[in-house]
């Protein structure tokens, strides 16, 4: 039949290509920034996103379970936290095309912590 496909094809998956290149740019410039900033907020700003990430990737993976806190590695490891989260939740979310607005949420998310950072 035209226009009909199986579940689980392409055209049922979330495009997470916008989640995926934020946090790629954003992880890079957190892995950039001197210890003086680091040091001066953006580091907390950082890991407070990266745990948001990875949380939401946590409560959609494993429903009903309690997600794990994402420890505070140091202020020079956020930008790798924040790319590890944000790549954990693409994946998560490209099977389960009713969450739109998770993705749309941690963009909102994303572009706010790059604020707050001045990054």
């Amino acid at each position: 039949m035209a226009g009909t496909h199986a579940p689980g094809t392409l055209a049922d998956m979330l495009d997470c290509t916008s989640l995926r290149s934020a946090t790629d740019r954003l992880a890079g410039r957190f892995r950039v920034l001197p210890q003086s900033r680091l040091r001066g907020g953006a580091a907390e700003t950082g890991l407070d996103l990266a745990r948001w990430l990875a949380a939401e990737a946590q409560r959609l993976e494993f429903p009903g379970r309690e997600p794990v806190l994402m420890p505070d590695d140091g202020a020079f490891t956020v930008g790798d936290q924040i790319a590890v989260a944000g790549h954990d939740l693409a994946l998560v979310l490209e099977p389960r095309p009713e969450c739109g607005g998770v993705l749309e949420a941690a963009l909102v998310r994303i572009d706010g912590a790059a604020r707050r950072a001045g990054v």
